[in-house]
């Protein structure tokens, strides 16, 4: 092997090497996206959640049964 056939054959590895982390860049700034949006909506649920807990209120107090 002639290191005119080493340094094409290095930089062929460079350029997929180079593609690859491209596409995984492309994929993780995707999931980045869907995570963001996933925290928003689980964030606002909570809200919802905690109020609706708020306005429904125990009329009758936690006690332990007499058996306790």
């Amino acid at each position: 092997m002639t290191d005119e056939d080493r340094i094409a054959r290095l930089e062929m590895i460079v350029a997929e090497q180079e593609r690859t982390i491209e596409e995984l860049s492309g994929q993780v700034a995707e999931q980045w996206t869907v995570v963001e949006k996933l925290r928003k909506k689980l964030d606002l649920l909570t809200e919802r959640f905690l109020a609706v807990e708020e306005q429904s209120g125990s009329d009758v107090p936690v006690t332990k049964p007499p058996h306790w």
